[in-house]
């Protein structure tokens, strides 16, 4: 082993054993175990950042109101009550505000203008430094309120985003909560490669619907839910014993975080670039994931995740996938490196946002 090589891994491993005495109740990677992270060292030092600095200040809403989803809830009510939360708006690097899912336009035009005119923060960079809640996607409108808080604020979306209701680089999705529900220990178990690929069909959307459901219904390789009731216990033995677990882009891809936790390696089947995966400035997605194209059919589809699956990749990616699974789960009182924790991350990043220019035929009221 080579002098510098060696101070190298001595340098890393000091790093980690120096982070390990922050407070943190679970203990870090070990560095000599594959990473999914794009930048481990740099993941770390920030996250570490995060937590000795991050502050958030929250608008207070006119009236009391409720999220639509678990995961938009479990985020607006653990928020108020982490260390991250302060009631000095100068001491705040974002500011939070929030609005009910189904505010119409000139109520939501309404609540910003209020900001605006009580405090001094949003005109100090139109908005760019807030952030809100809005899993149905934000909206433009020629109103100069609600045109800054689409294109300046931080959207937090829930997985997956609607289309062409996401901005990459400045929004952050929000991943779903488990159907095995929040706060429940689960261990992810080796898959036993009885089927090459699971399918559940978003029910929601008709699974009849899906031309590539009716195609692989009856193949050997490939496990298709039914219609029946879902059970939990069945639900479970389908994902730990699937190599893979397909998802069509859509309502069903907001179970990924599940099949993470199951050592099941995702495939997304998708006919655009994938830019709103949660945590994209955190982990390798590339390595833990397998993407592919909704028009090639089932043998395209065959064919890639055998190509997966051949030789050492597809356990690196199932080693990789079960690493990252902990960011996906959430907890009623957030613990370090859940999802809570890992969304506050992705906001820490996105703290100095870029200014949009507002047109001049814009109303200014």
């Amino acid at each position: 082993m080579s002098i510098t090589f060696s101070l190298f891994f001595l340098s890393l491993t000091t790093l980690f054993t120096s982070l390990s005495c922050i407070g943190l109740s679970k203990p870090l990677p070990s560095p000599e175990l594959p990473s999914p992270y794009i930048s481990p060292i740099k993941f770390f030092r920030n996250y570490e950042a995060m937590l000795n600095k991050f502050k958030i200040f929250i608008y207070k809403p006119n009236a009391a109101f409720a999220y639509e989803s678990p995961s938009e809830s479990l985020f607006y009510t653990s928020l108020p009550s982490s260390p991250f939360a302060t009631e000095d708006g100068e001491q705040a690097h974002l500011y939070f505000v929030p609005f009910p899912s189904d505010l119409r336009i000139n109520s939501l035009s309404r609540v910003v203008r209020e900001i605006r005119r009580a405090f001094p923060y949003w005109n100090r960079t139109l908005g760019a430094d807030h952030v809100f809640i809005s899993c149905r996607g934000s909206t433009t409108a020629g109103d100069r309120n609600v045109l800054e808080l689409t294109k300046n604020a931080i959207q937090i979306s829930c997985f997956p985003a609607p289309a062409g209701k996401f901005i990459p680089h400045k929004d952050v999705s929000l991943p779903a909560v488990s159907t095995f529900g929040v706060d429940t220990p689960l261990e992810p178990k080796n898959a036993s490669a009885r089927f090459l690929a699971y399918l559940r069909p978003d029910q929601s959307a008709g699974a009849n619907e899906s031309a590539l459901v009716n195609q692989l219904t009856g193949d050997p390789d490939f496990l298709i839910d039914s219609g029946a009731p879902f059970d939990k216990a069945t639900y479970e033995e389908r994902l730990s014993s699937s190599k893979f677990c397909l998802f069509e882009y859509g309502a069903g891809a907001s179970r990924i975080g599940e099949a993470l936790l199951f050592g099941c390696v995702p495939a997304g089947i998708i006919d655009r670039p994938v830019q709103a995966l949660p945590f994209m400035d955190v982990l390798t997605w590339q390595e833990i994931a397998v993407f592919v194209g909704a028009g090639g059919g089932v043998e395209e589809l065959r064919t890639a995740l055998s190509q997966a699956a051949a030789g050492d990749r597809y356990e690196r990616m199932r080693r990789l996938g079960v690493a990252a699974s902990k960011h996906f789960v959430w907890h009623k009182t957030p613990e370090p490196y859940d999802c809570f924790n890992t969304l506050m991350y992705q906001l820490w990043l996105r703290r100095f946002a870029i200014r949009y220019v507002i047109r001049d035929d814009l109303s200014l009221d």
